[in-house]
């Protein structure tokens, strides 16, 4: 692990369409340099596994009660990463209270993470122009939506979850379509984000692809 000398924290913010492999990355990326990672997008699948699970007591005043004492270890719930909660967090990410109070709570961690950390590092939809617009690094991170349908499906395998290949395609498009047609923080590549397409490249190509980009301009 590389520890920076850097005078402020190291903010790095990463944007992308469902399935790209940016979690994974983000994660390694965040190892390495010891930043706090925070996958957004799994706030809005807790919110949405709110929804569904307790549908009488859904309200914005039990969202900010519950969003209030979210740990990270609550957004590692392997029941975050089905297809149902996934459509339903496209849904509720639309709307503009819910958004707001989500917002709040990714910008408290990416600009004041834990002391013992170097800084953060965010992945989501709209972190590289609504959340960190001043990140130290932006990076797009995308990959064709077949080649994305098949790294969930064999998450779902994984899970032993009972769904075909196509279905998780249909949803794959239909999130692609969700995401990018909202009129509320879109997925959108800005023009100072580094594209990074994981189509034909594996895990270890990509990482040391973004370590190269970081290393060329970070001191130590």
């Amino acid at each position: 692990m590389i520890k920076s000398n850097r005078k402020k924290n190291l903010k790095i913010a990463i944007d992308s369409p469902a399935a790209a492999g940016a979690g994974t990355l983000a994660r390694a990326i965040s190892r390495h340099y010891n930043l706090f990672y925070l996958d957004t997008g799994k706030i809005y699948r807790y919110i949405a596994y709110l929804k569904l699970k307790f549908p009488k007591k859904f309200n914005l005043n039990f969202i900010k009660t519950k969003v209030k004492i979210l740990k990270i270890k609550n957004l590692m719930n392997k029941q975050l990463l089905s297809d149902e909660i996934g459509i339903e967090a496209s849904i509720i990410s639309k709307n503009k209270k819910i958004r707001k109070l989500v917002h709040s709570f990714q910008i408290n961690f990416a600009y004041n993470p834990p002391k013992n950390f170097n800084g953060s590092c965010l992945d989501g939809r709209d972190i590289t122009y609504k959340i960190v617009p001043d990140a130290d690094f932006k990076f797009y991170i995308t990959a064709s939506q077949k080649v994305r349908a098949m790294r969930r499906y064999k998450e779902f395998k994984a899970l032993k979850k009972n769904i075909s290949f196509s279905q998780v395609l249909k949803s794959i498009k239909i999130r692609d379509k969700s995401d990018r047609n909202r009129k509320i923080s879109p997925l959108k590549k800005t023009k100072d984000s580094l594209l990074i397409n994981t189509t034909n490249l594996n895990k270890s190509a990509c990482f040391l692809k973004i370590k190269k980009i970081i290393d060329s301009k970070i001191k130590y």
